[in-house]
Formats: structure tokens, sequence, C-alpha cells
């Protein structure tokens, strides 16, 4: 995860970045000129603040469509020198991503593009996934000799074919390679490499590796902290946590509340995991000693407790430690979102007002208070909730935020919910879908454009149908 750098919200390029779907009305509206560059900007300069997780390519490739872009930029940036250098996957794969979409639409300069990367780039990997879902057998089979091409016929070079097929993400070229009685050399190469992946994960299985800890309380613990002062540095206090489980007993309660108390870091951290998942009665005020500790982990890991925990003594201290200005008085203004009753609303929104005006749209926080807002119908908390869904640079904040912008504003429907039919990820269109009002022209061509397209979601296409389907008749 990176912190890109993300242009204001009331710009053009600021509403792209955010995968918002008056990023794409702006862009249609805008000269074709200034559309086509904020969106290349966007492609080759990924803006999502975690990329494995939100989605922009099905959004980028629908305005590549509709503005009618060329490939040319996207090209250059593929086969730049650079790719020689960084082979890190988010440098290029949105970019092959949003081509994927492209020949899926028909685009044969896009399939052009993926085919010619997929043989000679540095994230080929990620190209030939895009081309197993879209390409012929014969275009793939034509990418067979320079793929193997890059495996040396060395021990180590087998190794790393066997590894590349058995992680492949979409093994259909892999398959169609080891079937190809034309080429019988490489077939043979690809069910060798095919078995020994299986035999390495049979392997694996079968003789677990690693350390693992003797079968007393004082032996976990021990194992935990020698994880800690190992080089490299081994944070084991989670799986520490589950053997600890295992081992110990009524009889051992007084000497894991002494290692809360006063163990070693890991020691520590593994026995107030330990103690908050059994609901002890010391375990809160350990959590909040711990919660203050100038160690990292130890810190961290008291707070984890607690977030962890769904006792109603837990709640209770989540209402008298929501105030506080630290991560622990984060950690309870999200149980209390998440878990609080009706009498809690006032809490909730006060923690989402301060959070919003001291650590801004993003913080971390922020997702469990914007869900509390809507489970909680807090109705005041609508003008907050509007100023999150513009400014958020996170996508499925913004989504969230919508949620419960269903859930608390009446002017919903006819304002965010139209402009989310065009929104970058695929909850938030089925969202609108549900609630944009039919009133505005807009709404209903995008309606039907969402039915009509095959790389469309099924939940969103559902949603859509929903709309224009008469309700079934009642018995």
């Amino acid at each position: 995860m990176f912190d890109p750098d993300i242009a204001p919200s009331g710009t053009l390029l600021g509403l792209l970045q955010r995968g918002r779907g008056d990023g794409t009305l702006h862009a249609l509206a805008a000269p074709r000129a200034e559309a086509l560059a904020a969106l290349n900007h966007c492609v080759l300069r990924d803006p999502r603040r975690d990329w494995q997780v939100e989605n922009r390519s099905l959004y980028y490739a629908r305005l590549y469509l509709d503005l009618d872009g060329r490939l040319g930029e996207i090209e250059q940036h593929l086969f730049h020198p650079d790719d020689l250098i960084d082979t890190a996957e988010e440098r290029t794969g949105l970019a092959l991503a949003v081509l994927g979409h492209l020949a899926s639409y028909g685009r044969d300069d896009a399939l052009v593009l993926l085919r010619r990367y997929a043989a000679t780039g540095g994230n080929w990997a990620w190209a030939l996934d895009e081309l197993a879902l879209r390409d012929d057998d014969a275009g793939l089979r034509a990418l067979a000799v320079p793929v193997l091409a890059r495996f040396p016929h060395t021990p180590e070079g087998e190794a790393a074919l066997a590894a590349a097929v058995r992680d492949a993400f979409e093994p259909r070229p892999w398959r169609l390679w080891a079937d190809d009685r034309r080429a019988p050399v490489t077939a043979a190469r690809v069910r060798a490499a095919q078995e020994q992946g299986s035999f390495d994960r049979w392997q694996r299985q079968m003789r677990p590796s690693g350390p693992r800890p003797g079968w007393s309380v004082r032996e976990v613990l021990d194992w935990a902290q020698q994880g800690l002062d190992a080089h490299p540095t081994q944070h084991r206090h989670v799986p520490a946590t589950r053997c600890l489980t295992a081992v110990a007993g009524p009889e051992d309660r007084l000497e894991i509340i002494e290692a809360a108390a006063f163990g070693l870091d890991a020691a520590r951290a593994t026995a107030l995991r330990y103690l908050a998942e059994h609901h002890d009665p010391q375990a809160l005020d350990l959590i909040e000693t711990a919660a203050a500790d100038v160690g990292e982990l130890v810190s961290s890991a008291a707070v984890t407790a607690f977030e962890r925990m769904r006792s109603t003594a837990a709640l209770e201290r989540a209402r008298a430690w929501i105030h506080r200005g630290d991560a622990l008085g984060a950690a309870a203004a999200g149980m209390l979102a998440c878990r609080g009753a009706a009498y809690d609303s006032a809490l909730v929104l006060g923690a989402l007002r301060r959070t919003v005006r001291t650590e801004g749209c993003d913080a971390p926080v922020l997702w469990d208070l914007v869900d509390g807002a809507g489970r909680l119908a807090i109705t005041c908390a609508a003008p907050v909730l509007r100023h999150i869904y513009r400014e958020t640079a996170s996508s499925h904040l913004r989504g969230r935020a919508a949620r419960a912008l269903a859930a608390t504003d009446p002017s919903f429907a006819a304002g965010f919910a139209v402009e989310c039919l065009w929104d970058c990820e695929e909850s938030t269109r089925e969202l609108a879908a549900r609630h944009a009002t039919t009133a505005d022209a807009r709404v209903v061509d995008q309606l039907r454009r969402l039915a009509a397209d095959p790389a469309e979601e099924a939940e969103v296409q559902t949603a859509v149908r929903s709309r224009f389907e008469p309700e079934a008749p009642t018995v």
C-alpha cells in the first residue's frame, strides 16, 4: 500500500482519480483532449490507496470507449525502459487490466498490446492472465515459445517455471500448452512443471516447516519472545495465542496475567490477546495499561485485543474510552459504531465529526464510524457523510458513505445516487441501481446500459432488473 498524490476533489483529475461517477460525467462534458489527458494520467500513475482491492480498471476502460481514446500513451508506458528495472506489479497492473477490459469490448489494439507485452514485458504474468480470459486458443498458443523462453533449461529455471505454473491466477494458457500436440517439446516441459508444482504443494502440506513451541504456557511465551529477538524479526504473538489456548488451563491464569502485566513485549502481547479472547475479568484493565506502553508491539496488540472483544463489559468500557485521543479511543469509537445501541448515537456522531476534523477523510476508523452512522440511522450525520463522500480518496470508503447516506439522507436518491451509477465500485453501482430516482433521464439511460453491458457484475444487473420488472403478484 502507498499514498498517491491525489488532486483536489473539485477538479476533473481529482474526480477521475477517486473513481467517482461525476468523474465520468465531467469528462464527457469537458474538451476531449483535456479529458483524455486526465484519464491517461490516472491509468499510468495508479491513484488507488490500496491497488489490490480498489477497482478502477473497468471504470477507466469504459471512459476510453466513450472518448474513443487511443492507446499510444499506455503503449509507451508499458514498453518504457523502466519496465526492465521496476518489476513491481503496481507500475503496470492497472494499465494491463484496462487493456483487458478494452479487449473484451472488442478493441483489437488492446488485444495486440497485451499479446506483445506478455511476450516481452516485465509483468508478463499479469498480461497472460488478462489474455487467458479474453484471447482465443490460437493467440495463446503463439505465446508459449516466448513465455517459456524466460525460463532457462537449468535446475533453477525449471524450478522457477514450476512455481510460475503453480501460482498462475488463470491456468488456461498452461493447460492449453500442456495439451498442445503440435508442440510436443513445449507440452512435455509444461506437464513436467505442472507435476513438479503439485509435488511441491503436497510436500509442503506433508512436511510443514518452521519452529514449534513446547507444550506449556512458559514455553509458548518464550517461543513468542524468541521470534521477536530473532533476526529477521518474527512476530509470533498471534500464532502463540492459538497455541496458548490449546495448552493453558484454569491453573495457569495467574501466570498469564503476570505475563500480560510485566512480561517481555512478545510474551505480553500474546498474553493480552489470550485474556481478551477468553473474556478474563482482568483483561480490560490490562489492555488500558498496555495501550499506553511505549513499545509499539505491546500497544498495538492491546488495541487489537480490545477490538476483537465481543462482551458487554467491552462495550461499557468503549463508552468510557471513546473520548480518548489515542488508538484505544479510535478502537472504542469503532466498537460502538459496529455494536452500540441507539442511545450511543450521540457518541458515534461526536467521534465521526471529531475524526474528520482532526484526521481528515481517510482516517482508518472512519470505515466503522460511517457504517455506524448508517446502521444507527443518525440523520444529522448526513452533512459530514456527504463531505466524506466527496473528499475521501478511497473508493471503498466512499461506497460505505453512500450506503450510510441512503439510510440517513432523504435527498440521496435524487443526489449522489445518480452519480453513483457511474462509480468505479460495483457495490456502489448496485446501491445506486436500487435507489437512484428515474425522474432523471440520465438514470434511465445508464440503467439500460448497465443491464446490457456483458462486463457488468451480476449483482448490479440484478438490481437494475428489479427497477424495470413488474413486481410479482402476491398470493
